[in-house]
């Protein structure tokens, strides 16, 4: 049975989430251009962070950070590959974006990488209606990057 719940990113058995994660943002992307977030810093009291399991197993996550009181980026979305092509990443996006509006969030954006690996990624926020935007809350240019927002 899966489950997605708010959970503490600093976990213990959250590891292999945190590591295939990390690997995967560094697979294709140069290092100055990953904005990924270690779980230490995915602790900090502006990000919702949770955690998606079947039946008991952790097998992705997902959070948002509030930027001011009315728009959020999302942040560290992940579904272990092996658990992938069960609809799982639009689960875990549909409940982030409707946990961000039940907390008030009227804007969600995202940046998001330009490699392939990150294709899938791409279309699954283009088809929940993100838009391409201008980089925001500290981002500048990056030619490794895509930003995207959508209204709530």
């Amino acid at each position: 049975m899966i489950s997605i719940r708010r959970e503490s990113p600093l976990s213990p058995d959250l590891a292999l989430l945190m590591e295939r994660h990390t690997e995967a943002m560094h697979a294709e992307t140069p290092p100055e251009s990953i904005h990924m977030l270690d779980a230490g810093r995915l602790a900090a009291p502006e990000i919702f962070f949770y955690v998606m399991r079947d039946d008991g197993r952790a097998i992705g996550m997902g959070a948002f950070k509030r930027l001011s009181p009315d728009h959020a980026e999302i942040k560290s979305m992940h579904i272990l590959a092996e658990e992938r092509g069960r609809g799982l990443a639009q689960a875990m996006l549909d409940h982030l974006l409707a946990e961000a509006r039940q907390a008030g969030i009227a804007r969600v954006s995202l940046e998001t990488g330009v490699q392939p690996g990150f294709s899938a990624a791409r279309a699954l926020y283009v088809k929940a209606g993100f838009a391409e935007c201008g980089p925001f809350e500290g981002y500048v240019e990056d030619p490794n990057s895509v930003f995207m927002t959508r209204a709530l």
